[in-house]
């Protein structure tokens, strides 16, 4: 049996996996940075708008629940 391509393909998602968990937390950090600079419902308005998350999620972020 050749497993290299399962291999390969398992890196692949691995890698993959890792990349959106940073891409993740770098969205976090951004949101909260950002809520913080423009705190109140405008501010999280125009968040939930870029993200495309719930204005519940965002003040979520606030408060470390995210």
């Amino acid at each position: 049996m050749d497993t290299a391509k399962l291999e390969l393909a398992v890196q692949r998602y691995r890698e993959a996996e890792e990349a959106l968990e940073a891409a993740h937390a770098d969205v976090r950090a951004e949101a909260v940075a950002a809520l913080r600079e423009a705190p109140g419902q405008e501010g999280e308005a125009e968040i939930a708008r870029i993200t495309g998350w719930t204005p519940e999620l965002v003040l979520g972020l606030l408060n470390g629940q995210v």
